[in-house]
């Protein structure tokens, strides 16, 4: 008996190992893909054009790997989901090494493809921008990856009739931030993304530090914001959003204030049709 319930723990612990490693691996591969796409030197290194390489290629690079990773590429993102309790703590750690490593090789890539050699991986290191301080800078990519996260967690891990739309939503939440951050902190929410090239290039920022804490602490903030919300029962403060019944059952505008006019005491009642099955919001 005993030979035999060890024989089921081993065949359990290697299935675990076979789909870590193979989520692992598929991690490791999309943010390669995801950042190799964006860390390509540009003929022209403009705002909008940054921003729609790193929003575009993570639409479709999250988009091909979402049924088979979740389609993270970011520790800060990895952080928030295994503190949200949605990764077990061997998955959390299989796929944050995958990604490193994945920021590593799409950073080498870029270098060894690229005619512009170790001056493309120059001008895609992240550095806080002469114009603002190390606390600003550190504020800005706090709160840009506290949205990224938020738009992570109420998009994918939130299940909803859309949520197979959730790499649109966080491709352009990402593309939204860029725009923004691009000329203040190089816009990385991503230690992955600011590790690759520094590591390649050998050059590592004085303030590298601050691609590391503030997109970990921006997670960490945006899954506490996100407990709030479900402790609150967030999806009770609206009209049925996700529902396929039209939203409100209220009588017209005008036909409430001509009530209300009247004196009727039901003057926000629901409509006859709309009463029975129909949750009241006040």
């Amino acid at each position: 008996m005993g030979k035999r319930f060890q024989g089921l723990s081993l065949r359990a612990n290697n299935e675990q190992v076979k789909t870590h490693s193979m989520a692992a691996i598929g991690e490791m591969v999309g943010t390669a893909m995801f950042l190799f796409i964006t860390n390509a030197p540009l003929d022209s290194q403009t705002i909008m054009m940054i921003a729609t390489a790193f929003g575009l290629s993570l639409l479709v690079t999250a988009w091909m790997f979402y049924r088979i990773t979740g389609g993270l590429f970011n520790p800060a993102i990895t952080l928030a989901l295994w503190l949200n309790g949605v990764l077990t703590t061997s998955r959390a750690f299989f796929l944050l090494i995958a990604q490193l490593l994945g920021g590593i090789i799409a950073s080498a890539l870029v270098l060894g493809l690229t005619p512009t050699g170790t001056f493309g991986i120059d001008i895609v290191n992240t550095t806080i921008s002469d114009q603002v301080t190390q606390a600003q800078g550190a504020l800005l990519e706090f709160l840009g990856t506290s949205v990224l996260v938020f738009a992570v967690l109420m998009l994918a891990v939130e299940k909803h009739r859309a949520t197979y739309l959730a790499p649109v939503g966080i491709g352009l939440t990402l593309f939204v931030l860029h725009v923004f951050l691009v000329p203040w902190t190089g816009c990385s929410l991503n230690p992955a993304r600011s590790l690759g090239p520094a590591a390649v290039a050998g050059k590592f920022p004085a303030n590298h530090w601050i691609y590391w804490i503030a997109p970990l602490a921006g997670g960490i903030m945006s899954m506490i914001y996100h407990q709030i919300l479900k402790a609150l029962k967030y999806n009770s403060a609206v009209m049925d959003q996700d529902s396929d019944h039209e939203v409100s059952g209220l009588r017209p505008v005008h036909m409430r204030v001509f009530k209300f006019l009247r004196g009727d005491k039901d003057w926000e009642a629901q409509a006859p049709s709309e009463r029975h099955g129909r949750k009241r919001y006040m």
